[in-house]
């Protein structure tokens, strides 16, 4: 059993079933989920693929290799 840690409700995984890193789905509020510990098994929520689908075509210029924004950016504080 583990707990989504967007929603609080209760997932059964079990430790023998899943290896750190394993992604899955929440299937109350369908946040994407890592195993990221195991015995007891332990869900955080992944971040995204890539930060460039989260911002807008128009930012997407603007972002550096790693992808954060650049000085360029207007969102950028100085």
């Amino acid at each position: 059993m583990a707990t989504c840690p967007e929603c609080d409700v209760t997932i059964d995984v079990d430790e023998f079933d899943v290896d750190r890193g394993d992604e899955l789905s929440c299937p109350e509020c369908g946040s994407n989920l890592e195993v990221s510990a195991l015995a007891p098994v332990e869900l955080v929520k992944t971040v995204a693929d890539g930060l460039q689908e989260s911002v807008g075509e128009d930012d997407s210029e603007f972002l550096n290799g790693n992808g954060t924004f650049s000085e360029d950016s207007p969102d950028w504080e100085k």
